[in-house]
């Protein structure tokens, strides 16, 4: 992305010889999923302006709101435009900001609420998971110079020709991470229904620990990974933009997760998280022919039409056809069968097979490019409670296991506890 900062440079200024800080905070679904949460929001807003901060507060759509208006188009279509549905999403951002700016003036600050295009935010053209482009910030910055409140309508924009899309899921977080960058602001607060980044899902595992830190890299390998807490767009803009970035609670008034560059080790722990993912479909092609650019072609024809590979086998005997097999999501089983076979003759394959009911298991730490032996230790615990192990994808700091989905929770907590994550983690310096 590009970023174009229009209007001055940086948006924080002096102030009677003293800095104001430009502090960019963002509310999901749940935090302004009803009136009384959007007073709260408005309270938690207001505390960061007596703090004599500039603030930019990046909403989504109340509580289910987004459902229920994919609900109502499903009723009317099977199959409704991706155009018409981006026109009706975006709604939903628009109520949240138009109420949270009144609650703000009821209580007697100046704010203004923007939709993603007012805010000058652009996008490619695709409808549904539209990319952010760039963003010209003239207009919310005008409006800090006048000291308000800026209210921006997160997961949306326009894109060439003055189409609106959407930023697809997690977009909020984008869009928030994405200002803040462009704002070169100091801090972005991201505001959910959890305190901060755990060791895991604490909805599952009942020992799960917060952490008070965690690396870009870390957490975007978590986010890729299922967990849900930040989308891994928001990280990548927050990794290649230096943001600082904090995950916490819009209810509890504690530090939260800091998310940063480089991050003290927390009592030496090699693996600081475990993330896990159910409705993953493990698709294998047979028979392939051993062309040099099957590969390629088959993945350029997936990437195209926007559908997501993560782990990829390969299999080659000298004489025999190939076999590939890739991990998917349940979602994209569908259009990938039906792009797969249309163009069976230039890809030259026999037939295709899948098995659904499938998981992925993941280990997460920047300790394991010093540390050998981590991945052997999580294939043994898995051995050890007989849980098989059907793909595998490496990097340097995560190691990812296909496993069946009925084991999956069960993974989660073996795994948590045989790398010694359920313990007190020690305390990150940082405060409210």
């Amino acid at each position: 992305m590009y970023i174009q900062a229009a209007g001055k440079a940086k948006t924080n200024v002096e102030k009677e010889g003293e800095k104001v800080a430009l502090i960019v905070q963002k509310f999901g679904g749940t935090s302004v999923g009803s009136i009384e949460n959007i007073q709260n929001v408005a309270n938690r807003v207001i505390e960061e302006k007596k703090h004599g901060n500039n603030v930019v507060v990046v909403v989504s759509a109340m509580g289910k709101t987004t459902d229920k208006l994919v609900g109502m188009a499903r009723e009317l279509s099977s199959n409704p435009s991706r155009r018409e549905m981006d026109m009706l999403l975006s709604t939903g951002e628009q109520v949240t900001i138009s109420l949270l700016t009144i609650a703000l003036n009821a209580k007697g600050y100046d704010a203004t609420s923007f939709t993603g295009w007012q805010a000058g935010i652009k996008t490619e053209p695709i409808h549904g998971n539209a990319r952010i482009t760039d963003i010209d910030t003239s207009i919310v910055a005008a409006e800090l110079e006048k000291e308000k409140i800026v209210i921006v309508a997160g997961f949306q924009g326009l894109a060439e020709g003055g189409v609106i899309t959407t930023l697809g899921r997690g977009g909020s977080d984008t869009t928030a991470v994405a200002l803040a960058a462009a704002l070169k602001a100091d801090k972005c607060d991201i505001y959910t229904d959890v305190t901060g980044v755990f060791t895991t899902d604490p909805r599952y595992v009942d020992n799960a620990r917060k952490l008070s830190a965690i690396s870009y890299d870390e957490m975007l390998e978590l986010a890729n990974l299922g967990a849900g807490v930040l989308h891994p767009r928001a990280v990548e803009f927050a990794k290649n933009y230096g943001v600082s970035l904090e995950v916490r609670s819009s209810m509890e008034k504690e530090s939260g997760t800091v998310i940063e560059e480089d991050v003290e080790m927390e009592q030496n722990l090699v693996v600081r998280g475990v993330a896990f993912e159910d409705e993953i479909i493990r698709v294998t092609i047979i028979g392939l022919s051993n062309s040099l650019t099957g590969l390629s072609s088959i993945f350029s024809l997936l990437a195209k039409n926007q559908i997501n590979v993560d782990i990829i086998i390969q299999s080659i005997t000298e004489g025999q056809p190939a076999s590939l097999s890739f991990s998917i999501k349940n979602e994209d089983l569908t259009d990938t069968i039906k792009i797969l076979e249309k163009n069976r003759e230039a890809l030259e394959y026999d037939r295709i097979e899948w098995e659904s009911e499938l998981a992925k298991i993941s280990i997460v730490g920047s300790g394991m490019i010093s540390n050998p032996g981590v991945a052997a230790e999580m294939f043994n615990v898995l051995a050890l409670n007989d849980i098989v192990v059907k793909m595998v994808s490496t990097s340097e700091i995560k190691v990812s296991a296909v496993i069946d989905q009925e084991k999956m929770l069960e993974a989660a907590k073996i795994l948590h506890e045989a790398f010694q994550l359920s313990g007190n983690l020690v305390s990150h310096k940082h405060s409210l």
